[in-house]
């Protein structure tokens, strides 16, 4: 899952696909029955579950497809939408694994082509024919539009303050505009691009590849998409992986707060690094290096920076570049001499990592909607409540939890408080009774999906056994150990599920 800067400044999980080479959620939904064969005739599903795939080279080693899926599943004969698909076939193997990146807003299409070769071992890439896709409202599937690349530019350009009392009435009719935006440009689809008729896409994608049993791999919002899933169809759920889990009974506001807190370790852990370090940008101890990034925090939010191509670097933004790197240890020596450059006036650095979270390429154009399908997918997953007292009382606590980034994350509620379809999920728990045996991953150290998260959801669901991971980061598989490689592969390969409790 992504931390959520106010003022509808959504961090994209794919970032840090792009720059760490790891997997970066959203929240519940009410789950709804799933159609059993005797009532796919009456409910008008049977042609999508008996198309055909069509895969086409899109690659030297990538084939592409393209799947219909019913707009609304309570109305699957009105209209469709499609679905982008693509595989990285075995070498002799028929074995289907899907896959998602996370998000929400991620792009399966995306990890499939380009992340594989360097996250997967190569027996699990012998063993499986990797399937991605991009879910309902994202990327080269029927896709969420809401702002042009322009608008989007000019959007990010603007200083507005959510903690800021004259700034948060215009960030109000701002965010009305952009949700009126994005009902214009997308129309009946933004009501659809919820997770549980995303998980029902998944089983439709499942039945066309041939297989009775759905195996699958999930990271970070693909956790909660795949709960979700095994949930829905617990007989159709084969070998699951759930790594770097979202608690399905948590509530937006309590995501918002374990998010806090788990980034506000992160830079605890960060800071302490950096003063070990030569070239760090601060003296003294971890708190006296605490108080001068506040102090210079505090400095932009005053006094944007401008960058070497002319664009100014508000708070907002300067914050959604500064957390990239806290996504993984590995990278927090770029972090320290990306903020050693900011300190001396240099915001090129920091301005690439906020580039890599909105995705916008060195022309000024963006590669992906990762922004808007993650904020119209939200949107629908949770109720949030805009209510002025709520948020002035929940942003106090934010800043008294996470003195660092608080207040950045404070006020979110205002990006869906005039979006144009109420919200159809709620927290609830997700227990997949009869799916079987479901592999959690949790890491200790995980500041995006925080490690009790993890904890949580592998003892909702009913076949759930917690693996742990011992180190800093989000997500383990593909970045963290030969330990966690083993475990996984020994799953999804053997079936042999590791030890309850295993820590690696």
């Amino acid at each position: 899952m992504t931390l959520r800067p106010s003022h509808r400044r959504w961090l994209p999980a794919t970032a840090s696909v792009a720059i760490l080479g790891l997997m970066l959620t959203g929240c519940s939904t009410e789950p709804t029955p799933e159609p059993t064969e005797s009532s796919t005739l009456s409910t008008g599903l049977e042609p999508y579950y008996e198309q055909e795939l069509v895969w086409d080279s899109c690659g030297s080693i990538v084939e592409c497809a393209t799947l219909t899926v019913p707009l609304d599943y309570s109305q699957p004969e009105s209209q469709s939408i499609e679905l982008a698909l693509n595989r990285r076939a075995a070498a002799s193997s028929e074995k289907n694994l899907l896959v998602n990146p996370g998000g929400p807003g991620g792009s399966g299409i995306d990890l499939v082509a380009s992340s594989v070769p360097l996250m997967f071992s190569e027996e699990l890439q012998d063993e499986y024919n990797v399937i991605g896709f991009d879910p309902r409202g994202v990327g080269q599937s029927s896709p969420i539009n809401c702002l042009s690349d322009a608008e989007r530019d000019a959007s990010r350009q603007e200083n507005l303050r959510s903690w800021v009392e004259e700034d948060r009435e215009q960030i109000r009719e701002e965010s009305t505009k952009y949700a009126q935006s994005c009902l214009e440009n997308t129309g009946e689809l933004l009501g659809h691009v919820d997770t549980v008729s995303a998980a029902k896409d998944m089983d439709i994608i499942r039945a066309v590849l041939g297989d009775q049993q759905l195996n699958y791999l999930g990271y970070s919002y693909g956790t909660y998409l795949g709960a979700t899933y095994a949930d829905l169809f617990p007989s159709k759920t084969g070998r699951f992986v759930l790594d770097g889990a979202l608690d399905p009974k948590s509530t937006a506001s309590q995501i918002d707060q374990a998010q806090a807190i788990g980034f506000e370790g992160e830079i605890t852990a960060w800071l302490t690094d950096c003063l070990a370090t030569e070239g760090c940008p601060f003296t003294g101890t971890v708190e006296d290096a605490r108080d001068q990034l506040h102090e210079f925090l505090g400095s932009l939010e005053e006094q944007p920076l401008e960058s070497s191509d002319g664009r100014m670097v508000p708070i907002i933004d300067f914050i959604n570049g500064f957390i990239v790197p806290l996504y993984d240890n590995a990278s927090w020596p770029l972090l320290s001499s990306a903020m050693a450059d900011a300190m001396d006036g240099n915001v090129d650095m920091i301005l690439m990592f906020a580039d890599l979270t909105a995705d916008r390429q060195a022309d000024g154009s963006y590669g992906s909607n990762s922004s808007e399908a993650f904020g119209a997918i939200n949107c629908l997953d949770r109720p949030m409540d805009a209510a002025q007292a709520r948020m002035d009382a929940e942003a106090q606590e934010l800043q008294r939890v996470a003195p660092t980034l608080g207040k950045y994350l404070s006020y979110g509620a205002l990006g869906c408080e005039n979006w144009a379809f109420d919200a159809t999920g709620r927290p609830g728990e997700l227990n997949a009774d009869g799916a079987g045996d479901i592999l959690v991953i949790g890491t200790t150290g995980d500041p995006a999906t925080p490690y009790q998260w993890s904890e949580s959801l592998a003892e909702q669901l009913e076949g759930g056994v917690l693996l742990t991971y011992e180190g800093h980061g989000h997500t383990a598989y593909g970045r963290s150990n030969e330990c966690i490689t083993a475990a996984v592969d020994g799953y999804l390969i053997d079936g042999e599920m590791p030890a309850e409790d295993t820590r690696c």
